[in-house]
Formats: structure tokens, sequence, C-alpha cells
């Protein structure tokens, strides 16, 4: 049985003096606070599917994205990004229609590489080929994990960067365990960090390489 999205809700204490409140596609508000509003004359602005709210900083924005075998359990994630303070930027898909998995994670990849986000989350079904797509931007290091031990190595060890999950191998609930848990783990530095510095050698010393030449060589 497929469970309904948590959405935003936004209550009287929420309203603004004046000027205007964005936000999210879906966000309920109570008749007390839709009142408020416009006794107030705040102009209430629905932010559209994958823009992102105003005043995110890139640190604390998480870009998001998923195929049709992710996109439930992505949606039931994202009120769990905002519960934590994260803004977030939704790479699609918007409804569960078929839609090639590469084409998302390429997506959600660039918007970490280009700091535009500073983490990423992908959901398909396995999370496995989002995950080889991801790392093939340079700059992300991505990681499917599956329980709350790979998340925290993957963050502590690995610095990674994108996060994939498997839609259709979690649970809701173990999805979130892991979300909130690689959330939660800081980069560890020392010899973590140093070999997280050879791997970014080794993708910079293949940025230029033609597998044709070193046939040759």
């Amino acid at each position: 049985m497929i469970k309904n999205v948590v959405r935003p809700v936004v209550t009287e204490a929420d309203i603004p003096v004046a000027g205007e409140l964005r936000v999210a596609s879906g966000t309920i508000f109570t008749p007390s606070a839709r009142d408020l509003a416009r006794e107030r004359g705040v102009a209430i602005i629905e932010l559209g599917p994958g823009e992102p709210m105003p005043g995110a900083t890139p640190e604390k924005t998480v870009a998001v994205g998923s195929d049709h075998g992710g996109f439930d359990l992505k949606e039931r994630l994202k009120p769990v990004l905002a519960q934590l303070g994260f803004a977030i930027t939704d790479a699609g898909v918007h409804e569960p229609k078929p839609v090639d998995y590469p084409d998302i994670a390429h997506a959600v990849a660039r918007l970490v590489a280009s700091g535009q986000a500073g983490l990423g989350v992908i959901v398909d079904g396995a999370g496995i080929g989002s995950a080889m797509v991801a790392n093939k931007v340079p700059g992300i290091r991505a990681a499917l994990c599956y329980d709350r031990a790979s998340a925290k190595n993957s963050r502590e060890h690995n610095h990674a960067n994108v996060l994939t999950l498997g839609g259709r191998l979690l649970t809701e609930t173990q999805a979130e365990d892991v979300l909130r848990t690689w959330l939660a783990t800081p980069c560890g530095g020392g010899r973590h960090k140093a070999r997280v510095d050879k791997i970014t050698e080794v993708e910079r010393a293949y940025a230029q390489w033609n597998p044709q030449n070193s046939k040759n060589s």
C-alpha cells in the first residue's frame, strides 16, 4: 500500500508581516494562515517543480532526482530533507512516467558538480545504474548505500557527495534511515582525506586519456 506523501504545512506563525511568501508546490495552508495572509496583504507564491526556495545557499541545497522506479520513494524523502532544513532542487521526474535513469542521474550530478547544490540524492529501481552515471561526471563521488553502516562509511571514508538509493529494494523507513545517517555524517580528515585526494588524482589523470594512444604506446 502506497502511503500519502507528507506535504509542508504553513500556519499563522509562518506568515510574514508584509511582502510575499514563497512555498513549495503542494504546500498546505491552515485556514487561519490563509486569512492572516489575506489580512496582511501577503502574496503567496507557489514555486514550480525543481525551483529552489529563495535564500538557500548551495551548501544547504540538495539536488534530488529519480526515474519512474524511484519516483514514489523520492517524493516520500523530500519532506525529510525539508524537515532537516535543506532546500530542494528537483531534477525530475515529476510524475511516474517511464524515463531513462541516465538522464536524471546526469542532471543531478551536474547540479552538484557545478556547485549549485552541495549534495545530491538519486533514486532508481536498484540505485546501481544511477551511481554509475553520476560517477562519470568529474567531481562526483556517488555511493549506493543500503543501510546505516554503508551510509556512514561513504561519507566519513569516501567523502561521497551524491547518494543513490534503490527504490524497489528499500522500504521507506530503511531509505529514511540511510538518508538521515548520510546527511548527519561529516567527511573524515586525515588518512580518509588523503585517500580521497588520490581518487581525484586518478580522475584528473584520465581526463585527457585516449585509450587508442595507450594501445599504440
